[in-house]
């Protein structure tokens, strides 16, 4: 069964000038589309990755998740509940009890003025649960000390700042835990010992992530399934091997042709061509199309819908 159900999800952001100047230069409203009706299940237990270039709208869906943005249009549920639409107090507030958020920044994630122990158990104080020993038991569970409670956020480094962080979203025994890049801060060998964690965690705890990352080594090795988002549209998903050795959408093609290789040294890359398009004013049809090297008329004018092909869900007109 699904724990995390999205269907038809959009986010437009109002980036218009101020209403004077609208009426002065005679300009309408402005509307930035950040996410554009897209569809994913997340099965219990499970990781699931959200990949893209930057501006895809991967943050904009992990914040809409964890209820920290409402969606425009769509429905995002979670354990069946549909939290921007439901309202049942009670329900609201076990479902969110349940859902936690690892952030991008373990250095400005954790308030500088409060000790680890009071970090680590807010979630479950501000609840009214009982915090004794809480702190000191998850500290070890990642991989720090007991007496690591008592200290501040600025005497530990970025790879032991994201460990508390960790803790953090442990304390309230979560069933989902939405990672918005939680290692791109941190150097090369302190990801992989957090890597490493979470997934030891994941087995111990009966977790599930939605893990969004921009470093497809890193996504490849955690996840279970992959979404490719461009211009915040959902263009192929595929579980990993699929996806890395046989990728259907030209887009994914471009961004596996572009990830750094260990064996690809002398290798001659096609460099991408064109921008990504305005997504205040996005193209006609498929977004990617302005980019794509095999682009036909069809592309320009409908949006392709995501479809089966084998082991994949793509949305391309031209996949086969």
């Amino acid at each position: 069964m699904a724990l995390v159900r999205v269907r038809k999800l959009s986010r437009l952001f109002d980036v218009s000038k101020p209403w004077l100047n609208r009426v002065i230069e005679r300009r309408s409203k402005a509307f930035l589309t950040a996410v554009s009706e897209v569809d994913f299940d997340v099965e219990a237990r499970s990781t699931y990755a959200l990949v893209g270039e930057s501006g895809s709208g991967k943050s904009t869906i992990g914040k809409m998740l964890v209820g920290l943005l409402k969606p425009t249009s769509g429905v995002v549920e979670i354990e069946g509940v549909d939290l921007a639409s439901e309202t049942d107090a009670a329900k609201i507030d076990a479902i969110r009890s349940d859902i936690q958020m690892i952030f991008q920044d373990p250095y400005a994630s954790l308030n500088p003025r409060w000790r680890v122990r009071d970090i680590i158990v807010e979630p479950v104080a501000s609840r009214g649960g009982n915090t004794d020993g809480l702190a000191e038991k998850l500290l070890e569970q990642v991989g720090l000390s007991k007496q690591d409670a008592g200290k501040f956020p600025h005497e530990f480094s970025g790879g032991q700042r994201q460990r508390i962080c960790i803790a953090r979203a442990l304390a309230s025994e979560p069933n989902l835990i939405v990672c918005d890049e939680p290692t791109s801060a941190l150097d090369v060998s302190v990801q992989a010992q957090v890597l490493n964690l979470m997934s030891d965690l994941k087995d111990d705890f009966g977790l599930t992530y939605v893990l969004i990352s921009h470093d497809l080594t890193v996504v490849r090795h955690m996840a279970d399934k992959i979404g490719v988002l461009y211009l915040g549209r959902l263009v192929e998903e595929a579980a990993p091997d699929a996806l890395f050795d046989t990728p259907k959408h030209p887009y994914t093609q471009m961004l596996l042709e572009a990830a750094p290789q260990m064996d690809g040294f002398g290798r001659e890359v096609q460099p991408p061509e064109g921008e990504i398009p305005d997504p205040i004013n996005p193209p006609p049809g498929c977004a990617f199309h302005p980019r794509c090297p095999i682009a036909q008329d069809i592309c320009r004018k409908e949006r392709p819908e995501m479809r089966k092909l084998g082991e994949t869900r793509v949305a391309c007109h031209m996949a086969e």
